[in-house]
């Protein structure tokens, strides 16, 4: 957020390594913690809602194909949006609180939900949904690119319950889903957060969507909708790999017929033998 929003005449930030040392040098390891609160608010939310969204959408279509994975993850995508925008909104207000400040001179907002709060008297609903035409542009192609690679990654890699290295395998494909997630949609990322953060010094540069992309590309040319990216990539990596192989094998657990006889004592718990 900080490398994609910052002033393109003044920038504070070289790039994403001399971001995250700035930071730890001039607001300490805390820093790199502001707006931690709406992520653990909203994600446990967003992550049911889209596993949820997507398998049951998945045998609505009926049939598991590549074109109904990405139909079924864009679904996930679309309608998980009621909760993104809000929560990320308030995740970009927070960091960019006292940028640059050790302590606090002048602090806006106490909390995630303290800065919705405010929001929300100030300017409404339509204030707390700020971004939101953007977020759905982003999340729908970008979830349906999701799920469609962890699909063809794991059949690719021949991930069997059986196989002593399913895990690594999930992991992978996991973290290369979120790879090809981010990759997909991350000019409308930029676009977003720049959205978000418009106003936080009391002054609103663009009108829209459209206008910020124009004004965006006139100020710093096409490397603008890049800005940001290997810290997004660095972190969707290890991120998407641990949701994935969690939830994967979470459901074979829950759907492994040994699993109803686990209260008695003795018997040792199977995988199925396939995913």
């Amino acid at each position: 957020v900080r490398l994609q929003v910052q002033n393109v005449e003044k920038p504070l930030y070289r790039g994403t390594f001399h971001c995250f040392q700035s930071i730890i040098k001039q607001e300490s390891a805390f820093g790199l913690y502001k707006g931690i609160g709406s992520p653990m608010m909203g994600l446990t939310f967003i992550n049911a809602l889209v596993f949820g969204v997507q398998g049951n959408t998945l045998r609505a279509l009926g049939k598991d194909t590549p074109l109904n994975q990405f139909l079924a993850g864009s679904a996930a995508g679309a309608i998980q949006c009621i909760i993104c925008c809000p929560m990320e909104l308030a995740k970009t207000r927070m960091q960019l609180q006292g940028t640059g400040e050790y302590k606090l001179k002048m602090k806006n907002y106490k909390n995630s939900l303290d800065c919705l709060i405010k929001i929300y008297r100030k300017e409404g609903l339509r204030g707390i949904n700020r971004g939101m035409v953007s977020t759905f542009i982003r999340e729908t192609p970008s979830f349906g690119f999701y799920f469609l690679t962890y699909d063809c990654m794991t059949r690719y890699l021949g991930c069997e319950a059986e196989d002593s290295y399913v895990i690594p395998k999930l992991l992978f494909s996991g973290g290369m889903s979120g790879i090809v997630s981010w990759l997909s949609t991350y000019p409308v990322d930029v676009i977003k957060s720049r959205l978000q953060a418009d106003g936080v010094g009391g002054v609103t540069q663009y009108n829209g969507i459209l206008d910020c992309m124009r004004k965006s590309y006139h100020e710093e040319g096409w490397r603008v909708f890049t800005r940001g990216l290997t810290s997004t990539l660095l972190r969707a990596f290890p991120v998407n790999a641990a949701t994935f192989a969690t939830v994967t094998v979470f459901l074979m657990y829950m759907r492994s017929e040994d699993n109803l006889h686990e209260c008695e004592p003795g018997p040792v718990i199977q995988q199925p033998s396939s995913l």
